[in-house]
C-alpha cells in the first residue's frame, strides 16, 4: 500500500508533498474529501502503537469540543478521528509497510528517503 493522506488545503501538508515527491505509484487522498477509513486506521495505529499517536491535539475543535478536559481512552481517539478528519495528524504517510505521521521535519526527513528508495 502506498498512500498519502493529507489536506489539500493545508500549506504544511502542501509543502511536505512537494518536498517529498512521491512518484504516481502513490494515491494521494485528501482527507477532507475522503476520511480515512476504518481498516486502514486500525492497520496504521497497530503500525505506531497507539490511535493518541495519530491524534492531533491542535486540532481547534479538541478544544472546542472540551475534549481537552476529558480524559480519553484509545477507543474515544479512534472514533473521534473516524467521525472527523480534523483530528488526524497530518500527513499520513505509508510506503508499504512504513509508516509516517505528521510534519516533524524529522518525520519528514524520514518518510522522503523512504519514498525516494
Amino acid at each position: 500500500m502506498k498512500r498519502i493522506y493529507h489536506l489539500s488545503s493545508c500549506s504544511t501538508c502542501q509543502r511536505i508533498l512537494k518536498e517529498i515527491n512521491p512518484s504516481s505509484d502513490f494515491d494521494l487522498i485528501d482527507i477532507k474529501a475522503t476520511n480515512i477509513d476504518a481498516t486502514t486506521l486500525d492497520w496504521i495505529a497497530g503500525k505506531v502503537g497507539s490511535y493518541e499517536a495519530l491524534f492531533s491535539k491542535r486540532a481547534m475543535k479538541y478544544k472546542s469540543m472540551g475534549l481537552n478536559e476529558m480524559s480519553l481512552t484509545e477507543a474515544d481517539y479512534r472514533k473521534y478521528m473516524l467521525e472527523e478528519y480534523t483530528f488526524l495528524k497530518r500527513p499520513f504517510i505509508i510506503n508499504n509497510e512504513e509508516v509516517f505521521i505528521g510534519n516533524a521535519q524529522k518525520t519528514v526527513d524520514a518518510a522522503k528517503s523512504s519514498v525516494s528508495k
